[in-house]
Order: structure tokens, then sequence, then C-alpha cells
């Protein structure tokens, strides 16, 4: 059972999450329960909320940056005279810096831990977004936006995994889904803000600046909270092999309402880079993962990025504020209910199962859509349609694709394979960005939505080979208990950081 206590915390201690205000009985935990047990069972608290909003903040960002730039394309494409590749640099630099990213930063929390990543891509964000708004032109733009993908890129493996390794294993899919939920803000904020600054009178030249620099806000609020954070306490008892400091962690980030003060962490065999990229357990995970991510950013990012260019054929007559009018209904209509009910029913149905429903509604829309011509032919239907696609990518692969790869992974390799899927998935983004004008302009609408749809069926079935996380624990998940890994961390009496081996470290 979860260990609960009355205390106050001791004089002089800094608590930096406060507790629930709720009544507690003391007690202790018992000599055998382990950090991660603790965890497994712990209910939700103050913290874990606070940790949904710390992290979602990056996510928002994610969001508002990546799809304002549809916007600021169609901008600069005017202002800047564009060609139609220079267009396709502009808007997917981001997504290459984010598959560059996403593998680095992955790798680095892996060996040096998840706070310090945490904080960093948070400084690359800011700084990013602000560059990306002074960019005297064409060249500097791409760079900055490239700086900007970087940060972006890192924050998904370590907030899927910070938010995963805090969690308890029965909202494990919901809390971790409501940290990616706060896309669905950034969805909305962005067109709104568009809709804002283009209706306010505001020169074209100053608005796509102003656009851009706002995204450096949510990022920059939450830096001195994520420099506050604690280690993740099974990285720091699993990996570092200091379970009394982990233990202490987990008093602190639960405001005392754990005591773990009698907790310990048996000595586990962790697994290297070298036997992580040549185990065949692992290699079919990564494919799992990266392969239907992939295939799902593609499908996702290409026709997302690609709407205003897609709305143009659906409605060649509309203004530039029709199409954000269009867009925002798109995602607040279809997309933000799409978020709320995976977060509520994810760990009901399943967060596998889940993949598989997303997977199969997006791919019947896409086919029909690319079946009868008079539904890319009127704006109502086509929304409809489109907008049923959208909502079940939210309430489906793209919740899901963020979450398992968050559990199915050993905690030392845990960012590491994170951080691959996530950046495989921004490579199908990047591709999907350069290849959907393109395929629209050499097979219509029409082939697009086609290639799209076998994209989700290709998605559908690489999800097979992923196991059911779903009320499970994080280590029952990965079989990282069973004994099969090869290198051995400190004993869970410790006080110091073992020396590591190598092939933990560097691999």
């Amino acid at each position: 059972m979860t260990a609960i206590r009355e205390a106050a915390p001791a004089a002089g201690a800094v608590d930096v999450w406060p507790p629930d205000a709720a009544n507690r009985s003391q007690a202790s935990a018992p000599p055998d329960q382990s950090v991660s047990r603790l965890l497994d069972e712990a209910p939700i608290s103050r913290f874990h909320r606070r940790t949904v909003l710390v992290s979602g903040m990056g996510f928002f960002t994610d969001a508002y940056d990546l799809f304002v730039i549809g916007t600021v394309a169609a901008i600069l494409t005017t202002q800047w005279h564009l060609s139609t590749l220079q267009t396709s640099w502009v808007t997917g630099a981001a997504i290459l810096g984010a598959f560059v990213g996403a593998m680095v930063f992955g790798r680095i929390a892996d060996v040096f831990g998840r706070k310090t990543v945490y904080f960093t891509v948070a400084v690359i964000m800011v700084l990013g977004a602000l560059a990306s708004a002074l960019a005297p032109g064409f060249y500097v733009l791409v760079v900055a936006r490239f700086v900007l993908g970087l940060g972006i890129g890192g924050d998904y493996p370590v907030s899927a995994v910070l938010m995963s390794e805090y969690s308890n294993r029965k909202d494990r899919g919901r809390l971790v889904g409501l940290v990616f939920s706060m896309q669905a803000v950034g969805l909305i904020v962005g067109p709104l803000v568009g809709l804002m600054l283009l209706s306010s009178g505001m020169s074209s030249s100053l608005t796509w600046r102003v656009l851009l620099g706002l995204g450096a806000i949510p990022a920059a609020a939450v830096l001195y909270l994520r420099a506050k954070m604690p280690e993740s306490p099974r990285f720091q008892a699993r990996v570092k092999g200091d379970a009394p400091k982990a233990a202490a962690d987990l008093h602190r980030f639960t405001g005392g309402s754990i005591d773990a003060s009698s907790a310990t962490e048996a000595p586990r065999r962790l697994m290297g880079l070298r036997e992580f990229v040549t185990n065949p357990k692992m290699l079919v995970l990564l494919v799992g993962t990266a392969g239907s991510w992939f295939l799902f950013d593609y499908a996702y990012y290409g026709n997302t990025l690609s709407l205003p260019s897609i709305l143009k054929e659906v409605s060649p007559h509309a203004s530039l504020e029709m199409k954000l009018l269009l867009t925002l209904a798109l995602f607040v209509v279809f997309a933000v209910p799409g978020y709320l009910l995976a977060v509520w029913k994810m760990d009901a149905i399943g967060h596998r199962r889940l993949q598989f429903i997303g997977f199969g509604v997006m791919a019947m829309c896409f086919v029909l859509l690319g079946a009868v011509p008079v539904l890319t032919s009127a704006v109502a239907p086509f929304i409809a349609i489109f907008g049923l696609s959208y909502l079940f990518t939210e309430f489906g692969p793209n919740t899901t694709t963020f979450v398992l790869p968050s559990e199915v992974f050993p905690v030392s390799m845990r960012t590491t394979g994170h951080g691959f899927a996530a950046g495989v998935g921004k490579l199908g983004a990047f591709v999907g960005v350069f290849i959907v004008p393109q395929l629209q302009h050499a097979v219509g609408l029409r082939g697009l939505l086609f290639v799209a749809g076998g994209a989700a069926i290709m998605g559908f079935v690489l999800t097979n080979v992923l196991p059911e996380p779903s009320g499970r624990t994080l280590e029952d998940v990965s079989g990282e208990d069973e004994g099969q890994f090869s290198c051995l961390v400190a004993s869970p009496t410790q006080t110091s950081p073992p020396a590591i081996d190598a092939n933990v470290a560097v691999g």
C-alpha cells in the first residue's frame, strides 16, 4: 500500500511542490517496498497536476510554433517571393530540427538524467522562437527554425518519460496524454492569434514576426519551474543506483504524502546502448513505435501544414482569413474533443487498442475522400469527413504514438527509445511537408488523400508488434526485471552515483 502521513515537513526543509490539502494518517513504507512500487500505487497528487502543466507548456509551444508557420509561410511567399522549395524549407526546418533534437537529447537524458535536459530544451525553444521573429531573411529564418526544432524535438522524449516515470500504473496513459493534449491549446491559440493580427490592420511584415515571437512566451514561463523539478526517482534509483536520493525526491515531490524513508530499490541489470540496438525484442519495439509514428506524422503534418493549399483547392476563392477560420473550426469542433476523449478513455480502452481504432478510422476517411469526387469539390462535406479523421487522429495515434514509447522501453534506455521513435516520427513529418505539395501537384488532392489512407493502413499493421501497457507497471511492460540485461547497477544502499559501465554511457 502507499504510505500516507500527516506530519509537516521538518524545519528548514524546502518543499517545492506543496501537498494537497487532505487528511493523512502517519505511516512508513514497508522495508521491502521499492521506490518504483510506491510510484506505481501512489494516488494522483498536486505534483502530478503541476507536472502536466509544466511539461505541457512544451507541447503548447510545439503546436503553436509548428502550426502558425503555415500562415507565416503564406505571408512570406508573397513578401520574399519564395519558391515552392523555399516555402517548404520555411515550414519544414523546425521539423527537421525536431528529428535531430529528439534523437540527440533523448540519448543525453538517459546518460546524464532527465532533469538537465528538461531545462535545456526549454531554453533552446525560447532562443529559437526569438531568433525566428528577428530573422532578416530566408536563410537566417530557416536556421532559427531549425534551432527551435532542436528544442521541440528534445522536449518530446524528456517530457513524456518524466511524466510516465512519475505516474502510477492506473493513470499513466491519462497523465502522459494530458501533457500531450496541451498541443490542443496551441492548435487553437495559433489560428486565433493569426486572425487577430490579420484583422488588426497590422502590416504583414510585422504580423509574421509577432506570430513567431509569441512562441517564446510559454517556454519562458516555465523555465524556473523546470529548474526546480526533481529528477525521476526511477532513474535516480535504477540507473544512478542512489535509492536514498530517489526516496528523498519521492517524499519531497509528493509534499510528504508518501513517506518513502524505508523504501529501497534492489540492484538491477541495466541495458546498454550496444545491447539495445542488437536486442531482437528492442528492435521490434523500435520498429513498432518509430514506424507507426513515422507513418502517422507523414499523413498528419503533411496534410495539416499544407491545409491552406488544400483548402484553396476545395474553395479557390477563400481569403487567408477564411482559411484560418476553417482551420480553427476543424481544430475546435474535431481535434479538441479527440484529445479530451483520448485522455478520458485511453486507460480504459487500452493504449495499443486506441491506436488501432484511430488508424482504422483515419484510413477509412482518407480513402472515402479520395474515392468520391463530390466530397472534395464542396467545403461542407470535405470539412465533415476530413474533420472526422481529425477527431480520430487525436483520439488515436497522435496521442498514442507519444504515450507508447514512454512505456515499452527499459529505464536505462527509455528516453533513448522514445527519442528515436519521436525523431523518426518527425522525419515522417519532414518528408510529408516536402512530398505533400509535390504529390498534390502531381496526382491531385484525391490522389494525395489515397496516399495518406495507405500510410494509415500501414500504421495499423505496424501497431500489431507493440504490447498493451495499459494498467501494467513500467517494469512489467519493458521486462527489465527479468534479469535479461547485461550491465549491473550499483547497490541500493549506495549514496553517490556509481561508476557507470561504458556500455551504458556511450554504448
